[in-house]
């Protein structure tokens, strides 16, 4: 049985403006798994015997190719130590929502999380624990620009005599 799109998995260029943000979309999570795994310093090679994904396949997905199942992205995540919602989320079957269990809150930074998830030197608990900590310092808060200087969160005093 086939898919909407042709072979199964397969994606088949199109010429509408849906089909476009759709090509466009599926080039974006193929370049974000790429950058992911480069950031892991995996070969590809390395991340296809990781994610029992054969090595032709997972190319065509870093490629935008193919439309790769749930199955295939959570494999992915795990080989790469990603959450299966970052990937979910950059292939558009999700919506980053604020407040969800697992997801990002507003105030954290995507990039802190991603280096945390990407050093090889913290086993998965350490990396969990992290993340978890620093989401507890930044959930609700606005950013760094905003907030005040001091580490009790008393607003910054001025020595007596100097005036800003």
């Amino acid at each position: 049985m086939s898919s909407p799109n042709g072979a199964a998995g397969r994606a088949r260029p199109t010429t509408d403006a849906a089909g476009s943000v759709w090509d466009a979309q599926r080039r974006a999570l193929g370049a974000f798994i790429r950058d992911q795994r480069r950031l892991a310093r995996l070969s590809l090679r390395q991340l296809s015997a990781l994610s029992h994904i054969s090595n032709p396949y997972l190319s065509q997905v870093e490629r935008g190719l193919h439309v790769p199942s749930v199955r295939v992205l959570q494999a992915i995540a795990d080989a790469l130590d990603l959450s299966a919602e970052t990937l979910l989320e950059h292939a558009g079957l999700v919506r980053e929502q604020a407040g969800s269990a697992g997801g990002s809150s507003p105030a954290a930074d995507p990039a802190v999380e991603r280096a945390v998830r990407a050093d090889s030197r913290l086993t998965q608990a350490q990396k969990e624990a992290l993340i978890a900590v620093y989401r507890s310092y930044t959930d609700g808060r606005p950013d760094a620009s905003h907030a005040p200087d001091t580490a009790d969160g008393a607003a910054p005093r001025t020595p007596e005599g100097v005036h800003r």
